[in-house]
């Protein structure tokens, strides 16, 4: 069964959004192995420069080095990746399970971003939209995203 690990930074303290993770992960037992990594975000200060907030994201992607699995598929989300259809996302994610290997991570940077530490590694960045969402929220899009893919992949009514 497909791996699928989601490496991301800060905890849900929403219980509206930990409701909606928790329905996506039962959904998604189905068709994957889904495991959830939270790492500890770094404080921002109030007042910030350049130099600060490349170690705050230096500080989290060393965090994160930690959790990759190194034989896996890494996809960080990030405003300067690819942007995708459901339909094109299903069949990424197939391609993958059949061309690459069994596992596939999913990388959710902090408030800031994700440190080229994580994005010098990565197999390939993606986009859900130009839009600036909570970090948060964007684990919400990505679980929703992963299912309705395995649903397309499959057949399955659900996508529209």
């Amino acid at each position: 069964m497909l791996e699928i690990n989601i490496v991301c930074c800060g905890k849900i303290k929403e219980n509206y959004l930990k409701d909606a993770i928790s329905e996506y992960s039962k959904r998604l037992s189905k068709y994957c192995n889904l495991k959830i990594f939270e790492i500890q975000d770094e404080k921002v200060p109030d007042k910030i420069n350049a130099n600060i907030a490349e170690k705050i994201k230096s500080t989290e992607a060393e965090k994160m080095l930690k959790i990759i699995k190194k034989d896996s598929y890494i996809i960080a989300l990030d405003l300067k990746g690819k942007e995708y259809t459901s339909e094109e996302f299903s069949k990424k994610i197939d391609d993958i399970a059949l061309n690459f290997n069994s596992s596939i991570t999913f990388i959710i940077g902090g408030t800031l971003g994700i440190g080229n530490e994580i994005l010098n590694i990565v197999n390939e960045k993606i986009c859900f939209s130009k839009m600036t969402f909570p970090h948060q929220l964007i684990r919400v899009f990505l679980l929703e995203q992963i299912y309705r893919g395995f649903k397309i992949s499959n057949g399955e009514t659900y996508h529209r």
